[in-house]
């Protein structure tokens, strides 16, 4: 078959940053003339990009391998991520898997699989994984024509050492992208008409470090304030931050900004000090306070979600309430809420106290029923309000979605024109599905 008809699909697994590198890769294989498509297509090469955070990676990954191979058994099956940086040799002893690459070399993968030559029958797959400390460079990467939101990666890899993570494993040391470049990839994004970008990386407030020295020259809050300038683009949102590094300058600014949605993701992990101890966190919980309390004082109107673990060892009965109170006393708007899960090479799975697998499951439905509640509450108080909706491209059942600044979700009836469009509705009623219901002003008048 002759290179350039060659068709690639692609299936990501995992977070916003995923999605992003996943983006910035099939570009890659567009540009050498190959041609992209879906992944239920039958592809001549399927990439499946992994997550090591989430459960039962090496059960996911290889059930997409199995459906890959069903819409085409001859297709060429690669593996880049983070579980692929972990577990390389196990991945490529998985049955279909013809080449593995780690975090320094998923960016060339075009140019190290050239030929795409499958290993012989019965041998495993090529293995093309340096050690994690080599993964020093900075590979900026963006999504593009998968959303109508933008997933801008500015920063990667992690200097912290939590004890459940594998993340600094996986992706290495802390690096980013400097302010001067995330300006000028920003304004040729607003040149295709994004409207709205989502600044992602794996510790984001940590942004700033660069080169081999690898010195601060810059911080994050440098970025918010030159992103703020840019034009082109009308919103943007901050995705996920360590409360120790979303400073009182940041929130201050985002409270005055004209392009910064009023939206923050701050992971907490625990509400009790004891385990956030444990968990080699770099705060306490009043700090979090102090950052839901700043927040809450200069933008009555804003979103905060927050990442939740539950069942970390060591996490009794009371320690769990003791995060369950102070969970349901913050003013916050909805909670991801994670149990815990063991990760091979971290100090976690070594503390004593394991709690047992049904008191994880119990912990995480009633720590997601007052999600539940939160959300509802957050969004009712909402009615009423007239503000700006982004919708996006999926559309189920006759109804498509969209996001208010304050990331309140609005669902409307399908008009391919809304497609992509900010428009001006009023907030009416939240409906069964947790949904909020929207009008057009004046819309009571239309319909007399």
């Amino acid at each position: 078959m002759e290179m350039e008809t060659r068709k690639v699909a692609f299936y990501t697994l995992g977070c916003k940053l995923n999605f992003s590198e996943t983006s910035a890769i099939g570009r890659q294989f567009e540009e050498r003339g190959f041609r992209k498509v879906a992944f239920e297509d039958a592809a001549d090469i399927y990439v499946i990009n992994t997550c090591s955070v989430t459960d039962h990676a090496d059960r996911k990954c290889r059930k997409v391998v199995k459906e890959a191979l069903r819409h085409n058994p001859e297709a060429f099956v690669t593996i880049v991520g983070c579980y692929a940086q972990l577990k390389p040799q196990e991945i490529a002893e998985i049955p279909g898997v013809h080449a593995v690459l780690g975090a320094a070399e998923k960016f060339q993968l075009v140019d190290i699989l050239a030929g795409f030559e499958k290993p012989a029958a019965g041998q495993p797959g090529q293995v093309y994984a340096s050690p994690i400390s080599e993964a020093t460079e900075f590979h900026a990467a963006h999504s593009y024509g998968d959303r109508t939101r933008t997933f801008l990666k500015v920063q990667d890899g992690c200097d912290y050492s939590c004890s459940f993570c594998t993340i600094p494993l996986a992706r290495g040391s802390s690096r980013s992208d400097s302010v001067q470049s995330v300006v000028a990839r920003v304004q040729q994004l607003a040149e295709t008409g994004v409207k709205e970008i989502v600044l992602t990386g794996v510790n984001l407030g940590d942004f700033g470090l660069q080169g081999p020295e690898r010195e601060r020259k810059e911080d994050f809050y440098d970025l918010v304030r030159a992103l703020d300038e840019v034009t082109g683009i009308r919103r943007f949102r901050i995705s996920s931050c360590e409360p120790n590094l979303l400073t009182d300058d940041i929130i201050r600014f985002v409270a005055g900004s004209k392009r910064f949605a009023p939206h923050f993701h701050i992971p907490l992990q625990s509400g009790s000090d004891k385990i956030l101890g444990l968990m080699r966190r770099r705060y306490r919980r009043q700090l979090y306070a102090d950052r839901v309390a700043l927040i809450k004082q200069v933008m009555p109107h804003a979103c905060i979600g927050v990442d939740v673990i539950v069942g970390f060892p060591g996490e009794t009965a009371a320690d769990f309430l003791e995060t369950y109170q102070f969970l349901n006393d913050l003013d916050i708007s909805y909670l991801h809420v994670f149990p815990y899960s063991e990760r091979e090479n971290t100090l976690a799975p070594t503390l004593p106290g394991r709690v047992q697998d049904r008191h994880r499951h119990e912990r995480t439905t009633q720590l997601r029923g007052l999600s539940e509640k939160k959300k509802r509450f957050f969004y009712e108080q909402h009615v009423g309000l007239e503000t700006e909706v982004l919708f996006e491209d999926d559309v189920t059942n006759g109804q498509m979605e969209g996001f208010t600044p304050n990331y309140i979700r609005v669902a409307a009836k399908y008009d391919p024109l809304l497609v992509g469009e900010m428009k001006t509705l009023r907030l009416v009623a939240v409906n069964p599905q947790n949904l909020m219901e929207a009008e057009e002003m004046g819309a009571e008048m239309l319909h007399h």
